[in-house]
């Protein structure tokens, strides 16, 4: 019997085994060097015109972000997934003979910008913004990633593994829930006002957006016949209903327990949960039983357990945010700290190594002790990149003299009209119009993705069709939140 058309993108995104640790770790190099080159870009141009904003600022602006940080990512997992190595070799190269011109030219007019005076200089410290592009990047993969795969241009190894596999997909479910634990009021030291219930009570009603935006999409979904990979979540459940429950759960952890021991409770749940799923039944159950018409449990029992590892995942990003957002004056000191957490990407990428071989492969449908590893090891590894590359642009800034790159940090200086003109520039960057409005970008992200598929066959499409549908699809999700952030419109639920 033929399959329908729902049935056949179902059966395309379903039992797939992901791809090897080291290809996802490579996928690490590619927007750290994005933004090189953007920032790199802009000193180039202020160097030979003077000038910046550039001119139609609106629209320019738009189109260079999209074009050097948004393009490439697409790229890369569509039509150049094969050649990866190559994409990111080019782009390095790219930058280093930029970035030399940029020295040597720069060099003999500031003679004084040494590696040694660099390390001493002082940084303004207002926020960190190699935390905010790690939470904008790992929400615009996710945006491109949940259209892109449902095209044949998509490789299928990039895909949500079925029960065990590393898939790029895999990683980006782990790494939101961690991008999400980072800024928490928790990691920022917030002071909770009021009694522990009243802080709990709270953050209850904080994530009833979430609650809606996840029955919406059940509601949506159950409704216009959508296609639905079961084993993800469940028959009812979604990633909506996860990122609340995780929330609320860690929040009443965190208002009893200390939050600067995060990560001993993140250890101890991941490796409490793994120790139940090998002594009882619980893997099995949730693997192999298939009897979804028992009861709420059974239909969803993915969704369900699962919140256990993404509770230990968002402990794990609480005890990370707390130390990234510990203040730090000096450049010497900044690089201190980004040595240490690439230090601990490595010392989890060595015990998840250990984990596999003892115990069981990655599983993100079980959310298992290698998930949890996995997903903040890598998360690390991406966020000392973005750190790195964020220090190539603060010595280049240094160097050039000119300082107005949007959405990295700044050296303290005396300029008196450098506050306003940086905030002209911050207004005009893509990276600060998604940060200002996430959940809103990733809830136009899913909305714009069901349209498409209503729309377009995405399974017989051609390559060269998929891409332009799917630079379509990101350039009018980037352009939606660019023009509420040119409106100063920060778009709150709650």
């Amino acid at each position: 019997m033929a399959m329908s058309q729902r049935e056949l993108k179902e059966a395309f995104v379903s039992n797939l085994n992901g791809t090897s640790l080291w290809e996802v770790t490579l996928g690490s190099f590619l927007t750290p060097l994005c933004l090189i080159n953007r920032g790199l870009i802009l000193i180039l141009y202020h160097q030979a015109k003077g000038i910046l904003p550039l001119p139609l600022p609106l629209i320019s602006h738009l189109l260079l972000d999209f074009a050097v940080l948004v393009l490439p990512l697409i790229l890369s997992c569509t039509l150049l997934s094969s050649t990866l190595h190559l994409v990111i070799t080019s782009l390095a190269l790219i930058s280093a003979c930029v970035f030399c011109y940029i020295y040597y030219t720069s060099s003999s007019q500031h003679p004084e910008n040494t590696v040694s005076t660099f390390l001493q200089s002082h940084i303004q410290f207002n926020q960190v913004p190699f935390v905010t592009i790690f939470r904008v990047f790992v929400n615009v993969k996710t945006a491109i990633s949940i259209l892109a795969v449902d095209f044949s241009v998509f490789p299928r190894r990039y895909a949500k593994t079925e029960t065990y596999g590393t898939g790029v997909m895999d990683f980006g479910v782990g790494a939101y829930v961690f991008a999400n634990a980072l800024v928490c009021p928790e990691a920022r030291r917030k002071n909770i006002s009021g009694s522990r219930m009243n802080h709990i009570k709270k953050q209850l009603q904080s994530v009833w957006p979430l609650v809606v935006l996840g029955m919406g999409r059940l509601v949506s979904v159950k409704m216009t016949g959508y296609q639905e990979h079961v084993t993800e979540y469940g028959v009812h459940w979604n990633f909506f209903f996860t990122l609340a429950v995780v929330r609320v759960v860690a929040s009443m952890v965190l208002a009893v327990l200390p939050a600067n021991q995060s990560w001993v409770f993140a250890l101890l749940i991941s490796g409490f949960y793994q120790f139940t799923l090998e002594t009882s039944g619980l893997k099995t159950f949730i693997i192999h039983n298939n009897d979804r018409e028992k009861d709420f449990l059974h239909a969803n029992k993915e969704g369900i357990f699962s919140v256990v590892g993404y509770v230990a995942i968002y402990m794990a990003g609480v005890q990370v945010g707390l130390y990234v957002m510990q203040p730090r004056s000096q450049v010497r000191q900044w690089l201190k700290a980004l040595f240490n957490i690439l230090l601990g990407g490595f010392a989890l990428y060595a015990a998840l190594y250990i984990c596999q071989t003892l115990m069981e492969p990655v599983s993100r449908r079980l959310a298992n002790l290698p998930f949890c590893i996995w997903s903040v090891a890598q998360s690390l590894f991406f966020m000392s990149c973005l750190g790195v590359a964020d220090m190539v642009l603060l010595f280049s800034k240094r160097i050039s003299g000119f300082h107005f790159v949007p959405s990295s940090w700044n050296l303290c200086k005396k300029q008196s009209d450098s506050d306003r003109k940086t905030g002209e520039i911050e207004r005009h960057c893509l990276v600060q119009a998604v940060s200002r409005n996430q959940l809103l970008f990733f809830l136009l992200a899913n909305v714009m993705t069901g349209l498409t598929n209503s729309i377009v066959d995405t399974l017989t499409s051609s390559s060269i069709f998929s891409v332009c549908v799917l630079l379509s699809y990101m350039f009018t999700n980037c352009f939606v939140i660019y023009v509420l952030h040119i409106c100063g419109i920060t778009v709150k639920f709650w």
